[in-house]
């Protein structure tokens, strides 16, 4: 089994996309990629732009050839959207390889009247149905039901989980749970995985209380003691506490927990929450956004940050 992780924060935009080479089978999980739209008060710095241009390149290249597409759910920064804005993945631009995969997707239910508008978009963008994937197996693959992105009974609903076990390998992408749920943990545990790649707790927001940061601990060890390799990434790592999260995490059980930069050997790019010193460091010209939405501005003057070169 080969894992190749494409876009997540420690990689420099907002996602949690892979791809899973097994069984002569390429199965493409949440093919779509987006940037803080705000934060901090500001808009996306350019050379975060330039690195969600590469990622978006590297999604389209790896699309070519997949025979299976998965999409957990259908937030921006997890499916191509056929109204994107300027940071996210277009699905006009992957159309062709989306007709001519196996799609698997999360279930209409628990969906919000826009997440529902969105998924009816790509399908008829698409000219085929999108067909529902919860609790359904193949001979590689196997989806949970819906369970929480994040807290139950929040108004961010569900998800979808994906096992691939090739009978040697075990790998378990489990999307936007963010730990803070006991019943998904259960779950993953129940696949026997030896890889699990999910979305850490957001602390960087206030509504983290230290009661949700217990329950966050406790599932976060009770995953990592059952798991060889845990890879946890993307609403965590928004802020740089949360590698310090990783570092107790894997001291506490004496197992590996990295995050997805570090799986892929890669320099760890949390750019959202550097998004202030890119600002500083690297001022932006007025308007360049807003010429850049409209086609008029590009990152070439940007691309190249503390010596990170972006090509």
């Amino acid at each position: 089994m080969k894992i190749k992780i494409l876009g997540t924060e420690s990689l420099g935009v907002r996602g949690l996309s892979c791809v899973v080479e097994a069984r002569e089978r390429k199965v493409f999980i949440d093919p779509g990629v987006a940037l803080g739209y705000q934060r901090q008060g500001l808009l996306p710095h350019p050379f975060q732009v330039a690195v969600g241009e590469r990622v978006r390149q590297q999604i389209v290249s790896e699309l070519k050839g997949s025979t299976d597409i998965v999409i957990s759910h259908f937030h921006g920064d997890h499916v191509p959207l056929v109204k994107a804005n300027p940071y996210q993945l277009p699905a006009q631009q992957v159309i062709p390889y989306f007709r001519n995969a196996r799609l698997w997707c999360k279930n209409a239910h628990f969906s919000s009247p826009i997440v529902a508008k969105r998924r009816l978009d790509l399908s008829e963008n698409l000219g085929r149905s999108l067909p529902e994937a919860e609790g359904k197996t193949d001979d590689l693959l196997s989806f949970s039901g819906a369970v929480p992105h994040g807290e139950p009974n929040k108004h961010l609903g569900m998800v979808m989980m994906t096992c691939i076990n090739d009978r040697k390998d075990v790998f378990v992408h489990a999307s936007d749970i963010q730990l803070l749920d006991s019943k998904p943990i259960s779950q993953i545990l129940d696949w026997r995985p030896d890889i699990v790649l999910t979305s850490g707790p957001p602390l960087y927001l206030r509504q983290m209380s230290a009661r949700k940061q217990e329950r966050v601990w406790e599932n976060a060890v009770e995953l990592s003691r059952g798991v060889r390799t845990l890879i946890l990434d993307h609403h965590l790592l928004r802020s740089e506490e949360g590698f310090r999260f990783l570092d107790q995490i894997s001291s506490r059980t004496g197992n590996r927990v990295i995050c997805a930069a570090d799986y892929m050997g890669r320099r760890r790019l949390p750019l959202e929450a550097w998004r202030q010193r890119l600002y500083q460091e690297m001022p932006v010209a007025k308007g360049w956004h807003k010429a850049y939405a409209a086609g008029k501005a590009d990152t070439r003057n940007y691309r190249n940050w503390r010596g990170i070169k972006i090509s």
